[in-house]
């Protein structure tokens, strides 16, 4: 059974510092191994969950917080004490207020022997949303297996999957997707994102390397920006139309993302009319849910025109958070190519 905020140490008894540190490392919030089919709901009826619970936990950490500590010589330990109290708080404030985590995505399936992926996220600041991992980005990772097996299955056999890095994710963020792809396919892979994200995009890639490699995978990392001048793209990225399959998981968040998607589409995916690529949108409000048509409006256009071949609708959860309800999503994703749209 959980013990009670009431419980604790308190600053009234004047705990020793081993003993509030003690209490204080019991009390961290680490994330959890991604599992989307367990229920939260559940876990938001045990006591620990309990919004009650919370806020017992939260007020006993501003006490900590705000007391001086004064039975504490040591002005050193008070500022661990103070830094581990105000760490805690943070990571009781869902995840914008988290610092770094690492997380473990498992992966199990028939088609393949289980494995997991470790992917860094670091402190969510400004709009730095691709340093987050999306949920989508799962879901989708899942589904591989699937599409290689099914619509993407004339560029994925054996004799296709030699070639290098074959495959391209656009905006790949942490890069579970585009590490799971390589690791799945057993093919190369190149993950992508702007100048900003990719130095932790590179840590993931080197994290992960060894055990795609082993799985018969390839992965490298670069800057790509949609819709830029190619000045700050990397040498990934130099030659153009040269990839037979993209992936895109969650590209469409601004009002200007589908012409930006569409311009590094039409730059990157192979001329050749059996060239794909899947792409996944939440449809998390009305907003969101119009990006989707202007982008295939704008795949549509131009002498060479890329048009949807196959969609479906799956459920989804943007992650781990307070509120159950407001985390569930339909996902539309869909497969596109160089040839007459047939949905």
């Amino acid at each position: 059974m959980q013990t009670s905020p009431a419980d604790y140490p308190q600053v009234w008894q004047r705990p020793p510092f081993e003993d509030l540190l003690a209490c204080l490392q019991k009390l961290r919030v680490d994330p959890p191994v991604w599992n989307p089919s367990s229920s939260r709901k559940i876990g938001l009826e045990d006591h620990e969950n309990s919004a009650a619970f919370r806020r017992e936990v939260a007020a006993y950490l501003g006490t900590i917080i705000s007391s001086s500590l004064k039975w504490i010589d040591d002005e050193d330990q008070k500022e661990v004490l103070w830094g581990e109290a105000s760490r805690r708080l943070s990571e009781r404030c869902g995840r914008a207020g988290m610092g770094e985590i690492t997380r473990r995505w498992p992966f199990e399936d028939a088609a393949y022997p289980p494995f997991e992926l470790t992917i860094r996220e670091p402190p969510i600041t400004g709009d730095a949303l691709g340093l987050k991992t999306w949920g989508s980005s799962y879901v989708l990772a899942q589904q591989l297996s699937r599409i290689a097996a099914g619509p993407l299955s004339h560029l994925l056999s054996e004799s296709a999957a030699e070639s290098q890095l074959n495959v391209l994710e656009l905006g790949s963020g942490t890069g579970l997707l585009g590490l799971a792809a390589a690791a799945i396919w057993q093919t190369g892979v190149a993950l992508s994102d702007l100048p900003t994200i990719v130095p932790n995009l590179a840590f993931n890639v080197s994290a992960n390397r060894a055990l795609i490699e082993a799985r018969g995978g390839r992965v490298e990392a670069d800057a790509l920006t949609w819709g830029g001048s190619g000045e700050d793209d990397g040498q990934l990225f130099v030659k153009k139309n040269q990839f037979k399959i993209m992936l895109a998981a969650d590209p469409l968040y601004d009002d200007d993302h589908p012409m930006l998607l569409t311009s590094a589409i039409k730059d990157h995916l192979a001329l050749d009319n059996d060239a794909r690529i899947v792409i996944m949108v939440p449809q998390r409000d009305a907003a969101t849910a119009k990006l989707l048509p202007a982008l295939r409006a704008l795949l549509a256009q131009g002498d060479s025109p890329v048009v949807c071949l196959e969609e479906d609708i799956l459920p989804c959860q943007d992650d781990w958070d307070e509120n159950d309800e407001s985390a569930q999503l339909e996902c539309w994703w869909g497969i596109f190519g160089r040839q007459h749209a047939s949905c």
